[in-house]
């Protein structure tokens, strides 16, 4: 079984076949995959998951690789990998030209792709450590944990949903935009922008104690988000920002 904070995989095929052969390689190699055979369960899953890296048949029957490729490409900065028949450069160009990061020609090895597609990984993670906008983020990890900035779900490592209330959420979301910085009330009253809502004043400290006890092993004695006497608070994790 793969690990929590594993690269999530996305395998758009229509056949069986080749998607038993990927999601079973790649599983075998530390990956998480989820696996569709049309433009409908792709953008499904991709709008319920956070999803590292798509892999696309262009050849899906009835239907238009190319579109689905930029209608993806329109929704999101995630990575695709094109699944293409030895005889189509021209799609595989074109692929390239409507945003795809790679290509991969059938039939395939597996340990082939298994190189693209962390080839590919490693060039968004090198993107990810640049200033982008808040609302280019798509999901953070930390811990195992999981939490999908498009759906509001926060999921534990144990693949638990864990229900937040809006100032719980925003608090989240200021930590882990902010890992391991020690914040003040008045920032973390920033950063959640939450002045006239849910958290004011001492109020945050409620809403960080509720936090705690569904974050935390053990909320009286937090490991993740940590009182720093007379300054604030920090979260102590290491952040994963998917964008």
């Amino acid at each position: 079984m793969s690990h929590p904070s594993a690269p999530h995989i996305l395998v758009i095929d229509d056949d069986p076949s080749i998607r038993e052969l990927v999601a079973g390689y790649l599983g075998e190699n530390e990956m998480r995959v989820s696996v569709g055979a049309c433009g409908a369960e792709m953008f499904a899953a991709f709008d319920r998951e956070a999803i590292d890296l798509v892999l696309l048949d262009l050849r899906l029957p009835g239907e238009d690789g190319m579109l689905l490729a930029r209608q993806l490409r329109e929704r999101a900065t995630v990575p695709i990998v094109l699944l293409t028949g030895r005889s189509e450069e021209a799609d595989r160009v074109m692929g390239l030209e409507l945003g795809a990061d790679d290509y991969v020609t059938k039939p395939f090895s597996p340990r082939e792709l298994l190189a693209r597609v962390r080839a590919v990984l490693r060039r968004y993670q090198v993107q990810a450590s640049l200033p982008a906008r808040d609302q280019q983020r798509r999901a953070f990890r930390f811990g195992g944990w999981e939490l999908n900035l498009r759906t509001r779900r926060l999921k534990s490592p144990e693949g638990e949903l864990i229900e937040l209330s809006n100032g719980e959420f925003s608090l989240l979301c200021a930590f882990c935009g902010a890992p391991q910085r020690v914040l003040s009330r008045d920032q973390l009253l920033t950063l959640s922008r939450l002045h006239e809502a849910e958290v004011y004043d001492r109020a945050i400290d409620v809403q960080i104690l509720r936090l705690r006890r569904k974050i935390e092993p053990d909320p009286a004695h937090p490991a993740l988000i940590v009182t720093v006497r007379g300054a604030g608070y920090r979260f102590d994790a290491e952040v994963e920002t998917l964008y």
